[in-house]
């Protein structure tokens, strides 16, 4: 939206959100949709140090660091609304799906090496093609069609879950998926309307809130998952009676 204060970054080459630019700093493009990205990279290093404590399989380290990472490059995006910047917000995001498609179904792969060497060049490629053209329609088609891949599998992952626990935390992550998903149509869609009204409810960075605790909710669900697998007798317990975590507890072989 129009902006506040001068621009220590230059002109906006972004794609513009909801929010006035500029307005509490020169150097904070769109200051909510900037911080909104915090809980994120807090609910991702909780997730990082549990499963780094309890020697989870490397995978689960490597997600929670991706999340991590994609919180900061959404920061950057908005505090600076240039295209570079952009790209190095959505890029990641693709990334992180493919990260996603292979916890879900690589437990049931019979080649184990293809998999992962598949996804990484697609990756790779997707990477240099998004660096060299700008198709801010196709990105979002592409997301979305990868989001879908996965859903048939956590569907899976559901119904074969009998514990309660766990079972909420994929209601929960259902349930933030849902609400950021209308936050972001609502800033998207309305934004006309919502720059006329007295307070600007934010909807963009409340989709930034929601996604971070729909991705600890998730990461946590697969995490449960994956250690029945293993019959590591996987608990859901809670960290200060708020955060839930998977406590795991191997065979002495393992």
């Amino acid at each position: 939206m129009e902006d506040g204060l001068s621009s220590f970054w230059g002109p906006v080459t972004s794609t513009d959100w909801c929010e006035k630019n500029y307005v509490y700093s020169s150097y904070i493009a769109e200051f909510f949709n900037t911080i909104s990205n915090v809980p994120g990279i807090l609910l991702a290093l909780i997730g990082l140090v549990n499963a780094l404590r309890q020697r989870f399989e490397k995978r689960f380290s490597v997600l929670h660091i991706s999340n991590m990472i994609l919180a900061i490059g959404s920061m950057i995006y908005h505090s600076t609304l240039q295209h570079v910047q952009q790209q190095g917000d959505e890029t990641p995001m693709v990334w992180e799906m493919l990260l996603y498609f292979y916890i879900l179904y690589s437990p049931d792969w019979h080649y184990r090496s293809t998999m992962p060497t598949f996804l990484f060049f697609y990756g790779a490629l997707y990477a240099v093609v998004h660096a060299l053209f700008r198709f801010g329609f196709g990105f979002k088609v592409h997301y979305i069609i990868l989001c879908l891949l996965c859903i048939p599998r956590m569907y899976k992952y559901y119904i074969y879950t009998k514990d309660v626990s766990a079972k909420r935390l994929a209601k929960l992550y259902v349930a933030t998926l849902l609400l950021a998903s209308i936050c972001w149509l609502s800033d998207r869609v309305f934004c006309k309307e919502i720059s006329h009204w007295h307070f600007n409810p934010q909807g963009h960075a409340l989709w930034h809130i929601l996604m971070g605790f729909n991705s600890y909710f998730a990461n946590t669900f697969l995490m449960f998952c994956r250690a029945q697998q293993r019959e590591w007798n996987p608990k859901v317990v809670y960290f200060l009676g708020v955060f839930p975590y998977v406590k795991i507890q191997k065979p002495k072989s393992q």
